[in-house]
């Protein structure tokens, strides 16, 4: 890319190899100030190469997606929060799908202390996850699997999706625009996910908010076919007005360490030591 200089070519360079950089990390490699990576750093997002996160950023994608890998470190511990909360609210003794995301992966890491559920999933982290739990039964659809991430993908998915009817679907999504349209990248993991969605009771959305940033070009559906959605911060106003107008639940999860003294009282003294803390939206 020209006008780049040799040490931003080479931030690049490393992004692309490990998915993100970090601040401190550069700089002692580069043998340079923090502040100099940062002005580099903020120089590489503004040609839309990078996009930032706490503490240095990430490959930008608006058409592809980031690899599976490097997405566990974005936002990885407001992912953790949302699992948890999602997880809080799925009682024992019921079905649910669950997708693939590595936010959805959290929420099942949370659910393995729950009893006598039923988990459709064509995740095979999910899978993995789960199946070891003798008061969880793993049911894996069956199809293509993405050497990328473990999804199971295509049309058999879909038709094993379809022949069950469940309490609770968790999904995921690459992007949420103002509008509430819910996007991803690979058109057969949204026939999947809309397979999920037209055979679950209830539908809960979990995406931190570094997901209202992105574009992706598939529609898996609208924010107004779900019941929940559980994130990290407070929605864009033109968001929230849909949410609202709708009826749609707005769980914000706070991860541990996070200042929770404007969540109400009886919240904070009913959460767990070390629990992320809820704000109901």
């Amino acid at each position: 890319m020209t006008g780049l200089t040799h040490r931003q070519a080479e931030i690049l360079n490393i992004a692309r190899a490990s998915g993100r950089v970090m601040v401190e990390e550069l700089a002692r490699r580069f043998e340079v100030s923090a502040q100099t990576i940062r002005k580099d750093l903020n120089d590489l997002c503004e040609r839309r190469s990078l996009t930032r996160i706490h503490g240095g950023a990430i490959i930008a994608s608006g058409v592809e997606n980031l690899a599976y890998e490097a997405r566990r470190f974005v936002a990885a511990d407001e992912k953790k929060a949302i699992g948890a909360a999602a997880a809080s609210l799925i009682p024992n003794g019921c079905s649910l799908f669950i997708n693939i995301g590595t936010t959805t992966e959290e929420v099942a890491s949370a659910l393995t202390s729950h009893e006598d559920l039923l988990v459709i999933t064509n995740n095979l982290n999910v899978a993995m996850l789960l199946y070891r739990h003798p008061r969880i039964e793993v049911v894996v659809a069956g199809g293509t699997v993405r050497r990328a991430d473990g999804a199971v993908v295509g049309s058999t998915a879909t038709q094993l999706i379809g022949q069950f009817k469940v309490d609770y679907a968790i999904i995921g999504a690459s992007a949420i625009d103002e509008e509430g349209a819910l996007l991803d990248f690979d058109y057969r993991e949204v026939q999947v996910a809309q397979a999920i969605i037209a055979n679950a009771r209830t539908v809960m959305l979990v995406a931190d908010s570094t997901k209202l940033r992105r574009s992706a070009p598939v529609r898996i559906a609208h924010i107004t076919q779900i019941q929940t959605f559980v994130t990290d911060q407070e929605l864009p106003e033109r968001l929230a007005t849909i949410c609202h107008s709708k009826g749609i639940e707005v769980v914000e999860a706070l991860p541990k360490g996070a200042d929770i003294d404007d969540a109400p009282a009886e919240v904070q003294d009913a959460a767990p030591e070390g629990a992320p803390v809820v704000r109901l939206r």
